[in-house]
C-alpha cells in the first residue's frame, strides 16, 4: 500500500500490468496466425485446445480483466496529477522528446479499451451482427468460417486496422516508458529502447492487421 501511495509506486504497478498485457499480445498474435494454417488444423484446432479446459480460461480472462482495470486505473490518476503538476520523476531521470504518442497515451488507452469491449462482444460473446455462425458435427463453431465471414465486411476490417493503429501508437511509446519507469534507461540507452519498442509495436502491428487485410483483399477466403 505504501508503493501505491506515490505517483512512482503506482508508474511502477502500470509498467508491470502493461508488461502483463504485452505479452498476451504477442501470444493472441500468434493464436490468431493460425489462421493461415501454418499448425494443422488451423484456427479451428488453436480455438478448440484453447477452450478444451473452460475453467482455466476464465481464470485466466478474470486475471487479465484486473491486469486491464488496475492499468487503466491508474493511468488516469497519473494523468489527472501530471496535469496538475503533482506528478514524481522517473527513477532514472531521461531527456525525452515529447511525441504524438506519448502526449496521447491516456487517449490511446480509452480507445483500446473501447475495441477490447467490442472484440469481446464480437468474437466472445458472438452479438456482433453479420458474421457466419456456422457449427461444426460436433456443434462448436467454425471459428474461421466466423472471422473470414466478419471480415469480408468493410466496416469491421476498418474498426480492427483503426484499432492496431491505436495499438501501434500505445506500445510504440508504452514499451519504452517500461524501461524508463523501472529505472533501466538513461540518455545513453533511451534511443535504442525508442527504436526497439517502435519495432516490437510495428511488427505486432503488421501482425494483427495482415489477418482482415487478407480477408477482404480476397487472399484468405472461406
Amino acid at each position: 500500500m505504501q508503493l501505491l501511495s506515490s505517483s512512482i509506486g503506482r508508474k511502477i504497478v502500470m509498467a508491470i500490468t502493461g508488461l502483463l498485457m504485452i505479452l498476451f499480445v504477442v501470444v493472441h498474435l500468434i493464436g490468431n496466425t493460425t489462421i493461415f494454417g501454418w499448425i494443422s488444423g488451423g484456427i479451428n484446432a488453436y480455438a478448440h485446445h484453447l477452450h478444451a479446459f473452460p475453467p482455466l480460461v476464465w481464470a485466466f480472462r478474470a486475471f487479465m480483466l484486473a491486469a486491464v482495470s488496475i492499468h487503466i486505473w491508474y493511468g488516469i490518476q497519473l494523468t489527472i496529477e501530471n496535469r496538475g503538476g503533482r506528478s514524481q520523476p522517473y527513477a532514472v531521470k531521461a531527456t525525452q522528446k515529447a511525441t504524438f504518442a506519448s502526449e496521447n497515451m491516456i487517449w490511446t488507452g480509452l480507445l483500446l479499451l473501447c475495441f477490447i469491449i467490442y472484440h469481446l462482444l464480437h468474437f466472445t460473446m458472438k452479438v456482433v451482427p453479420g458474421m457466419a455462425l456456422v457449427p461444426d458435427a460436433e456443434g462448436a463453431i467454425n471459428v474461421f468460417t466466423m472471422v473470414v465471414s466478419s471480415f469480408q465486411n468493410f466496416f469491421v476490417a476498418f474498426i480492427y486496422v483503426a484499432a492496431m493503429v491505436t495499438l501501434f501508437l500505445h506500445l510504440s511509446h508504452g514499451i519504452q516508458s517500461f524501461f524508463q519507469t523501472m529505472g533501466w534507461s538513461t540518455d545513453r540507452t533511451l534511443p535504442v529502447y525508442v527504436k526497439a519498442g517502435t519495432l516490437v509495436a510495428l511488427v505486432l502491428f503488421l501482425g494483427y492487421v495482415a489477418v482482415p487485410l487478407s480477408i477482404f483483399a480476397g487472399i484468405l477466403k472461406g
